[in-house]
């Protein structure tokens, strides 16, 4: 994949965890079950962007 790829998957990724926290705060008080499950859903996609950020960080720079 591209850089700029990785970076689009990344800025996808990070809209629809969004979505999904606000989803899961939002069913919060009439649905537990559904809350959970969005929370859930919300949670993998953070490991799949800190997996990402690990792909896509900056190079160290070496100045010796």
């Amino acid at each position: 994949m591209e850089l700029t790829e990785l970076e689009k998957k990344k800025k996808s990724l990070q809209d629809r965890y969004k979505e999904l926290i606000e989803e899961a705060y939002n069913w919060r008080q009439s649905d537990s079950a559904l809350s959970d499950f969005s929370e859930y859903k919300a949670l993998k996609l953070l490991d799949e962007l800190n997996h990402l950020k690990f792909l896509v960080r900056e190079p160290l720079n070496n100045t010796n």
